[in-house]
């Protein structure tokens, strides 16, 4: 698919369900290397990245299969082997999350550096100083990361940074140490905590999850089990804002609001309305917004992954906004993309200063990673004309079927 047309100037309106979250739905996929036996994943998204782990687990000698109804049922009850495909891993960062189970469950795992989206710079050198301190050795060469344990080794795992990726590899590991493991300096993310959900249902001992300091005191080993993962946080957000964006009335179902309450808050303080119920969220777009200052921080700060789609609203608000990036160093390859369609953005570093505009204007653009396209979305949703949106291939990776759920808001969207 090459490309796709918005057309502007239609207020969004009415209800639309968010899908599961894919930033849970990767992690859960490669935990199930671990677990022995058969397990059944519920409200799993449709997405190429999901398309990209059940082709990993399946060349790593676990078969798993997509179903209808957004399942995904794993048999793991062969011998896993251990060497991931280099295709795999280079086409999706998340292939990464293979280490950890890999390694705790086989001792040994060969993982190419891994690929994804070109936001910056992302180092898996949190994820190896944690794999050492749980006594794993590793060796780069030839483009690959071999990580060895006999037994690993529990203790205290200090991590430099919050990363949220490192945290569920290494918790996944430590589940199966002979030991307890304390990981200080944890990322807080709520998908953090399902992943801990389901390892817990299969028999690991885990807790302190969502917190800074989580304690996983290791077992024999873990069996299959069955699991639902959790909305979608940053689809729930960027749906709330297609409503918002084209002044309209959008109310997102199957959603956890406690998970979006930075956004939440955010959205306030323009001045938007914000209602919310145990799992719903409505915004509706008053009569005119101002701008705000925020930045982007791990969890519970406001998440990098909804910087580019608040940025796409903030190019419409009354005043001047900032937005500081703190996360990737080069999560800004969307303002350029904005500024063509006569937003006016001034980019400082790591920080973007938005003038508000009247209006933005329909023109030919380009996705450069899957939140920016979000961010495009929303721009043609509210411009003036046509966008014709090229990249899709990101959007793919990340949003089940975003352009048909605007499309159920009243969206006009030709594919």
């Amino acid at each position: 698919m090459a490309g796709l047309i918005v057309k502007g100037g239609q207020e969004l309106t009415g209800e639309v369900v968010a899908s599961g979250a894919k930033n849970a739905a990767l992690p859960l996929l490669a935990a199930t290397l671990m677990l022995r036996g058969d397990t059944v994943l519920h409200n799993v998204p449709h997405l190429m990245d999901v398309v990209t782990m059940v082709k990993m687990l399946n060349s790593l000698g676990v078969r798993a299969e997509l179903l209808r109804g957004n399942r995904v049922m794993i048999s793991n009850t062969k011998k896993v082997r251990h060497i991931a495909p280099y295709e795999l891993v280079t086409a999706m960062r998340a292939s990464f999350f293979v280490a950890g189970p890999l390694v705790a469950y086989t001792g040994f795992a060969k993982v190419p550096l891994p690929g994804g989206c070109s936001i910056g710079s992302r180092p898996i050198d949190i994820h190896l100083s944690a794999f050492e301190q749980l006594g794993i050795t590793h060796r780069i060469e030839h483009g690959f990361v071999e990580l060895h344990a006999k037994q690993l080794i529990a203790g205290v795992v200090k991590l430099a940074f919050p990363s949220v990726g490192a945290t569920e590899n290494v918790m996944m590991a430590a589940t199966l140490a002979n030991g307890t493991t304390t990981i200080e300096g944890a990322a807080c993310e709520p998908e953090i905590t399902d992943l801990a959900l389901l390892l817990n249902r299969a028999g690991a001992n885990i807790i302190g999850y969502g917190t800074p300091t989580i304690t996983i005191q290791g077992v024999e080993s873990l069996s299959g089990t069955e699991h639902s993962v959790m909305p979608d946080r940053i689809e729930a957000g960027s749906l709330l804002l297609a409503g918002v964006i084209t002044g309209g009335d959008v109310t997102v179902l199957n959603c956890v609001p406690n998970d979006c309450v930075s956004l939440l808050d955010a959205l306030t303080q323009t001045g938007i309305q914000i209602e919310t119920g145990p799992q719903w969220m409505r915004a509706k777009h008053g009569t005119s917004f101002r701008g705000i200052a925020i930045e982007t921080q791990p969890h519970p700060g406001f998440p990098t992954d909804m910087q580019a789609q608040l940025m796409a609203l903030l190019t419409l608000a009354s005043g001047q906004s900032e937005i500081k990036e703190s996360i990737f160093e080069n999560r800004f390859m969307h303002a350029n993309e904005l500024m063509r369609m006569g937003a006016k953005i001034r980019l400082d570093n790591r920080s973007a200063i938005i003038t508000g505009v009247p209006h933005l204007t329909g023109c030919e653009v380009k996705m450069t990673d899957l939140r920016a396209g979000a961010a495009l979305m929303l721009a043609g949703l509210a411009a003036r004309g046509e966008t014709r949106i090229h990249g899709l291939k990101h959007l793919r990776r990340g949003y089940d079927d975003l352009p048909g759920k605007l499309r159920s808001l009243g969206a006009t969207i030709i594919e």
